[in-house]
């Protein structure tokens, strides 16, 4: 008997360029000519002017997990009206202070949204689709919650 192959997707290849404005602050940019603006809290010696890297992982989170459980709502044919995902995250206090809790709260508004279908959705997410959570998982404990409306 032959063992089960899997498909192998090829391999993703990203390079941005960080470059440094001023204080604490700095730009984020990549070969599309998308930019984000990273600065830190003024206790921190920055302005607080714009997201922190720190907030920009969660933002990933967010925004990883939002695509794919979209992506998988819609193949369910579940209507959405509006979807709106909480990320918080809880840091250690040793350095390199990742994040040691995680939580990500979904809330849908829709029609006739399945709870089954919103259920499985995020479990794929979580367990399957977003490199993100994946890569967070490894130092935090992520959990989730989720609201219909």
């Amino acid at each position: 008997m032959k063992p089960a192959t899997e498909t192998k997707l090829p391999s993703v290849s990203s390079v941005v360029k960080v470059k440094w404005l001023d204080g604490m602050r700095f730009v984020a940019s990549d070969d599309k000519g998308h930019s984000i603006v990273m600065d830190t809290s003024r206790e921190s010696g920055g302005e607080g002017s714009a997201f922190t890297p720190m907030q920009l992982l969660l933002v990933a989170l967010g925004g990883c997990t939002g695509m794919d459980v979209v992506d998988i709502l819609r193949k369910k044919r579940q209507k959405l009206n509006g979807f709106e995902i909480v990320v918080s995250g809880e840091r250690v206090s040793e350095y390199p202070r990742v994040y040691g809790k995680v939580h990500v709260e979904y809330k849908l508004k829709g029609e006739n949204i399945r709870d089954k279908a919103v259920h499985t959705a995020i479990q794929l997410s979580e367990e399957k689709y977003c490199s993100v959570g994946a890569t967070i998982s490894k130092t935090a404990k992520v959990s989730h919650s989720y609201s219909i409306q």
